[in-house]
């Protein structure tokens, strides 16, 4: 026998009222000073419903209400005006890199307050890892001058496959480096909640928000460092698939002219180390290199300066990296494929060959373009993240700064 339908939830005047604040903290949040009027218009709620809800939210701390401003042509009681308090408390960007873990800590409307790193490439154990980077949080946080209590929330990337409920998967060892208990553990140290997701996924997430992708919905960011990991993004919207995989790079290993997973700076770099090593090949890395190893910025050096061997290496990056865009281009269809991570100020020299390639592979080739991000990319996409989690959740979190 068929079920009735759920009945609908009554709508109650409390009901109401959260609704309308979500509605009003809203636009404020994407605003900076608006009157009642301006909020009247941009909601569609009453005078008198706007001001009681803007007298709730300052009350609890998220808006703060402004001096009208004198107006002498205007008739009338002068206009109240509202602003988003972007300083009711504050959010952490964390990238859990292999060799590095970076900290960024930002008010609510994503503006970068402090920022600190450190090497856990000497850490074995997950929870020496653990350790690293709660004190990397620490020093952020007094680099900031802010306490735990006024922080709402920690986005933290780390490179494995992070299903929609924050889950690492752990089917591969290299992932389970990963899964040390390290949400739970920190949450336990700090109190406020940690947000845990792949990091290419996080990546997007910030070349979305502030990028060269900036607002564009169907977007593909590929890191590109030592590994490819790539984060998708469909009409604005992350894909994660059923256990968090999509996105993952291990296919490349059946793909004819890329056959595993390295990345730019990887290849750069083992390519140019041959070339130095081998006595009969004249380049320019050797003396460039000295007793140094050889490294991808080297490379990349060499070939602007016309070194023939660092050139040839650089068109090799070039034309494996254009089928891995192009497998991208012809599995999801993006606008935009964003190189990314350390190596994307240099990869720029990379474009006129990766676009010559890419017409060859696909009739529809996206456009590729660098990020502007740097290696903040990571870290910048876990602040956004950590920030959507304060929007959705803002009624129900304690500030700190909330008056009684």
């Amino acid at each position: 026998m068929a079920k009735p339908p759920a009945t609908p939830p009554t709508a109650t005047p409390p009901m109401l009222r959260r609704v309308n604040a979500g509605k009003v903290l809203g636009v404020l949040t994407r605003a900076r000073v608006m009157t009642g009027t301006g909020l009247i218009e941009a909601t569609g709620l009453t005078r008198a419903t706007v001001h009681a809800v803007c007298n709730d939210l300052i009350s609890m701390g998220w808006v703060v209400e402004h001096d009208p401003g004198r107006n002498d042509a205007a008739v009338g009681r002068p206009s109240r005006r509202f602003e988003f308090n972007s300083r009711a408390g504050y959010v952490l960007g964390i990238d859990i890199g292999a060799a590095r873990t970076t900290v960024l800590v930002s008010d609510l409307r994503g503006e970068t307050i402090a920022k600190a790193g450190r090497s856990v490439a000497g850490a074995q154990s997950p929870g020496e890892r653990t350790e690293i980077v709660h004190e990397t949080i620490v020093e952020a946080l007094a680099g900031a001058e802010i306490a735990n209590d006024q922080v709402l929330a920690a986005g933290v990337g780390v490179a494995a496959p992070v299903d929609r409920d924050g889950n690492i998967l752990v089917d591969d060892e290299f992932w389970r480096r990963f899964d040390a208990g390290l949400a739970k553990r920190l949450t336990d140290l700090h109190g406020w909640p940690v947000l845990l997701e792949n990091d290419a996924n996080l990546a997007a997430l910030g070349e979305h928000w502030l990028g060269v992708g900036r607002n564009v919905g169907d977007l593909a960011v590929l890191l590109a460092g030592e590994r490819f990991g790539s984060g998708l993004m469909d009409s604005g919207r992350l894909l994660h698939g059923s256990r968090g995989g999509a996105g993952e790079m291990v296919y490349l290993k059946l793909v004819e002219g890329v056959g595993d997973t390295h990345g730019i700076a990887r290849i750069a770099r083992e390519q140019g180390a041959a070339a130095v090593a081998d006595p009969s090949v004249g380049t320019a890395l050797r003396e460039l290199a000295g007793d140094r190893p050889v490294t991808a910025e080297l490379v990349f050096a060499a070939a602007e300066a016309g070194d023939a061997v660092a050139l040839g290496i650089l068109q090799h990056v070039a034309a494996r990296t254009a089928r891995v865009v192009a497998t991208l281009g012809i599995l999801f269809n993006p606008e935009l494929v964003v190189l990314g991570g350390a190596v994307a100020e240099a990869a720029q020299a990379l474009l006129p060959d990766i676009e010559k390639h890419l017409a060859g592979f696909t009739s529809t080739p996206p456009r590729v373009a660098v990020s502007s991000l740097g290696e903040a990319i990571v870290s910048v996409g876990a602040v956004r993240h950590a920030l959507n989690y304060v929007e959705h959740q803002a009624l129900d979190l304690q500030l700190s700064c909330r008056r009684e």
